[in-house]
């Protein structure tokens, strides 16, 4: 569903953020990048949606090649891709429900969307979305009210309602507490398997990607350190990809909050991520 070709991004510097990476993620897949600061995750996100523009290679989405394409081609092709971006990237001033509408600019007219005019389509798909992830009641809140944890489900909401093929999450957990996070993490993945969507998500928590993601890729200067399963991030290779250091810890800690989780999930009947909310 994604192919990556030999991807390169080298800077004017000379430095080299990606180097030749090749990637096939499925649709319905959920993959973690990992890797210490400067290993490249941030840039392939965005050389993905072109907010970077590559040196060399090629993004695939589906049938479509994206690195050669127009401004009108790619805007509708980034219809396709929902962004979450770390920082929420909300308007402070404007409602919840205003925020996840923002996500159909790029089907709707400039006038319509100036005027807020909606299809009522939209607003009905924006309540759905607002009530799956808990916040129905907020929806007339204005964006600044909301906690970190509430910022990131408008942000979720607000990539959902373009209904993309392909979501790129840049560090969704970086400014929130742990719970939050383990919340924030659970309602994406899930979200993900209910929509059949594919899904890159850019994060620093190696515990976290282990708990809750199916495949994992470990970036290193730029390049591929690792591919696989959760299961198969041993000690060796998290040293490999981020330097020596007692990877045990990390492990035990999956497996510690393993446990919790299990034991979160819920009255019998209920949703995990509901009971969660």
């Amino acid at each position: 569903m994604l192919r990556l070709k030999k991807l390169t991004k080298t800077y004017k510097t000379g430095d080299q953020a990606l180097q030749g990476i090749d990637l096939e993620v499925p649709g319905g897949q959920v993959l973690a990048l990992i890797g210490p600061s400067g290993a490249g995750k941030s840039t392939m996100i965005r050389c993905i949606n072109r907010l970077v523009q590559p040196t060399e290679g090629e993004v695939w989405l589906e049938e479509t090649e994206l690195t050669h394409l127009g401004a009108g081609a790619l805007r509708r092709a980034r219809r396709e891709m929902g962004m979450i971006f770390q920082e929420y990237a909300l308007v402070e001033r404007l409602t919840v429900m205003e925020n996840v509408l923002s996500g159909r600019l790029g089907y709707v007219g400039f006038w319509r969307s100036f005027l807020r005019k909606y299809p009522q389509s939209d607003i009905d798909e924006a309540f759905r979305l607002l009530d799956r992830v808990g916040l129905l009641h907020m929806a007339d809140k204005r964006a600044d009210e909301l906690s970190g944890g509430q910022r990131q489900r408008v942000g979720i909401c607000r990539a959902l309602i373009q209904n993309p093929k392909l979501l790129l999450v840049d560090e969704p957990t970086a400014s929130l507490d742990p719970k939050t996070s383990r919340q924030i993490m659970r309602l994406i993945t899930e979200l993900c398997q209910e929509r059949g969507l594919a899904a890159i998500i850019n994060i620093h928590d190696v515990a976290l990607a282990q708990m809750f993601v199916q495949r994992i890729v470990g970036l290193r200067f730029g390049a591929i350190e690792f591919d696989g399963p959760p299961a198969k991030l041993t000690t060796d290779v998290l040293s490999t990809i981020y330097g020596e250091e007692d990877w045990e810890a990390t492990i035990q800690k999956v497996e510690d909050e393993e446990v919790e989780v299990e034991v979160e999930d819920g009255p019998a009947g209920i949703p995990p991520i509901e009971a969660a909310l």
